[in-house]
């Protein structure tokens, strides 16, 4: 283990002792915890799983539209008038 200091808000000092209290585990461990989470979610991917990842996309999803190509704007224009983009 490698030892270190931080310094935290009051406020925060406080909802970790309270989370650690109710797991019934130090604050060191749920620390630990929340910076492996943090790493695990900040990997940088590279650039060619990002295209593997894109290209995979490619054609999965259908809109029941044949002309999106050509009329993407309108469709844009008409779901954002409706307050719906989804």
């Amino acid at each position: 283990m490698y030892r270190t200091q931080i310094q935290l808000t009051e406020s925060q000092a406080q909802a970790l002792k309270e989370l650690a209290a109710s797991q019934k585990r130090s604050m060191a461990e749920v620390v630990r915890e929340a910076v492996d989470m943090l790493l695990e979610t900040s990997a940088s991917v590279s650039r060619e799983e990002r295209q593997r990842r894109a290209l995979a996309a490619v054609g999965r999803f259908h809109s029941g539209h044949h002309n999106i190509a050509t009329e993407h704007d309108r469709y844009l224009d008409e779901a954002y008038a409706d307050g719906d983009p989804g």
